[in-house]
């Protein structure tokens, strides 16, 4: 546990994660009902990002071997994506040039989708967690995506922007749905992002868990899919993925014999997977009206 392998990432994450909350903690007062979730979306969607910046750097020798072996240099990519990544949580969470970052980080995500993600998926179809790994990463994208378009909620209705702002909506959607009934298949699997951890034993009623939370990620994405209170059901999921993450995913982490790194990892995908559907929150028009403007100290 205390190997730099965990530390390293995991004081990185804080970090960002302290001053993102300092960042945005003057305008809690006057945010209400969702928005005062909505406000921190980006803050949850910068941490992972810098926690995952930083385990590319420590733990290269490991990571590099997701690195496509097609391509050269691959230790050059492997560092590149970790700077990138902790580059963007910084700009996030200081509210600089952050339509640029989170353009570029979205084109990232988009990039790991098509030159990771998909052969691996197509190698094996069936494979339920190929599945949920790229619509995990489409939905990182689309987080950024939502992100880089609420910089400028003018522009973001108008011309070819506003003929694209559902595109995020829609990626998000496919991917609360499926998560939804892949938790109501399968309730034994801890809730929020469905991969490998069970929940554990000593939560009461485990598979009860799995159903609810499968339930909820099923009908938020299916009213983003005909964009009915799009802002309140994403703020809703940004609502869960922070009480798995602070309830759940964080004891798992604490309590663990082995395998800290899954465990790490698994804290800071649901954390960052919940991040994303907050700034589609963000970003979206509906029944709780127009999207939170941006200011530089707000980062919404």
């Amino acid at each position: 546990m205390a190997s730099r392998f965990i530390i390293a990432p995991c004081l990185t994450g804080i970090v960002i994660l302290l001053v993102g909350l300092w960042s945005v903690k003057k305008h809690w007062a006057a945010a209400k009902g969702v928005n005062w979730l909505i406000l921190i979306g980006p803050v949850c969607f910068a941490a992972p990002l810098a926690l995952f910046g930083a385990e590319h750097i420590v733990s290269a020798q490991v990571i590099v071997e997701v690195v496509p072996r097609w391509m050269p240099w691959r230790f050059f990519w492997t560092y590149f994506v970790g700077l990138a990544l902790i580059a963007a949580a910084v700009s996030i969470v200081l509210a600089r040039l952050v339509r640029l970052s989170a353009t570029l980080l979205s084109v990232m995500f988009f990039l790991f989708v098509a030159m990771v993600h998909a052969p691996r998926l197509l190698a094996n179809p069936a494979d339920r967690i190929s599945w949920a790994v790229l619509l995990r990463d489409l939905s990182f994208a689309a987080g950024a995506w939502a992100l880089a378009a609420a910089q400028s909620a003018t522009k973001s209705r108008t011309g070819g922007s506003r003929a694209l702002a559902w595109i995020p909506r829609v990626l998000i959607a496919v991917a609360l749905v499926d998560f939804g009934i892949q938790h109501i298949l399968h309730p034994e699997f801890a809730p929020g992002v469905p991969l490998f951890p069970l929940t554990p034993a000593w939560v009461p009623f485990a598979k009860l868990w799995g159903y609810l939370v499968g339930s909820v990620l099923f009908v938020a994405g299916s009213a983003l899919l005909v964009n009915w209170k799009s802002r309140f059901w994403a703020a809703c999921v940004g609502g869960v993925m922070i009480f798995l993450t602070l309830f759940l995913y964080l004891p798992m982490f604490a309590t663990a014999t082995a395998n800290f790194t899954l465990g790490m990892n698994v804290v800071a995908d649901t954390l960052l997977f919940g991040g994303a559907v907050m700034l589609l929150a963000m970003s979206t028009e509906g029944a709780m009206g127009p999207p939170a403007s941006t200011s530089p100290g707000a980062c919404i």
